[in-house]
């Protein structure tokens, strides 16, 4: 009889441990399938016209830097200094910078600004036909960047205004997303500011991606595009905000012209908002001409076999530039 219990014992023992790898045999198939199923879906997503593929890694690039810098500037801001000075907004834009660059660049190279692709266009190492269109999702990347911002700081930025979405005064909030001259600063003084800004931008990223020059590792050269918009910042940021780049700037203030702030965000500082659209075009092509001339042109040639491509130099040349910081006036 014990013979003929642990005999039944073991039958029923096979038959939980059937059941259980049955079970186990079951989950492990609908979870394949689960991830067919998704990978399937992923599949159908993918983007395959390459340009439509650099176009959304250009708006989602800036729709990050505008995220963390505009991010910065609405924490400081509303919370009146209590989380973050100024010194703060520097860090986030350029940690902002730093995060787009290693979003984009080994898609669309990261130019993140209208300036340097313009540039890139200008010495022949980008076709002009996409300059519209990068500029386009750029500016829709810092667009989008500006709304979010906008929405996880509504009830912040409404009760630091008392429900008043002003340009200038003492609650103002528009300059948490695009810049605007401090009251002593004329709109040539504003004009230079952002040409030489832009300008000592351009040096810095263009030595940052020489390899013939500096033979910076490439996982080292986001972060030292970061640093430059951080030492622009911390050294040129009084004037006018350093935006350093169309898109950034113009981008946050048609946000602002649509969400409540009206026509005074085009009117403030004397019109000012054609500044940071035309004049870091201006110093974009002055620092890379600049670099090009007393730097790049008097490297030793390379043989054909080292001789980078279009591509390559595309993308070295234009390892990213963002613009940044708005003032406080």
């Amino acid at each position: 009889s014990e013979g003929k219990l642990c005999s039944v014992r073991q039958k029923e023992q096979s038959r939980a441990d059937h059941t259980h790898l049955t079970a186990a045999s079951q989950r492990a198939h609908l979870g394949s399938e689960g991830v067919c199923g998704m990978e399937r879906l992923l599949r159908r997503c993918r983007i395959r016209n390459p340009l439509v593929r650099e176009c959304l890694a250009e708006c989602l690039g800036v729709y990050t830097l505008i995220l963390f810098g505009c991010g910065t500037v609405a924490q400081v801001t509303t919370s009146q200094e209590k989380n973050g000075q100024y010194l703060s907004i520097n860090l986030g834009f350029a940690l902002g910078v730093t995060f787009g660059v290693f979003v984009s660049r080994g898609v669309s190279g990261a130019h993140l600004n209208p300036a340097v692709t313009l540039s890139l266009c200008v010495l022949g190492r980008h076709p002009w036909v996409k300059l519209p269109l990068y500029t386009f999702f750029q500016v829709l990347g810092a667009f989008l960047g500006a709304a979010t911002v906008g929405l996880q700081y509504y009830d912040a930025i409404q009760s630091y205004s008392g429900g008043q979405l002003t340009v200038t005064g003492q609650t103002a909030t528009a300059g948490i997303f695009s810049t605007y001259p401090a009251e002593y600063l004329s709109l040539g003084g504003g004009f230079l500011d952002q040409v030489i800004g832009t300008a000592a931008l351009l040096l810095c990223i263009l030595a940052v991606g020489d390899q013939r020059n500096t033979s910076i590792p490439d996982y080292l050269q986001p972060l030292l595009a970061g640093a430059s918009v951080l030492v622009i910042g911390v050294s040129m940021g009084s004037n006018s905000g350093y935006a350093l780049n169309p898109a950034r700037d113009f981008g946050p203030r048609f946000f602002t012209y649509i969400a409540g702030w009206g026509d005074d965000v085009f009117k403030a500082g004397g019109g000012w908002w054609w500044v940071p659209l035309v004049a870091p075009c201006i110093g974009g092509l002055v620092g890379t001409l600049i670099y090009e001339l007393l730097v790049e042109v008097h490297h030793a040639s390379l043989s054909p076999e080292d001789q980078p491509s279009c591509q390559e130099t595309t993308e070295g040349k234009s390892l990213e530039l963002e613009g940044v910081e708005p003032s406080s006036g």
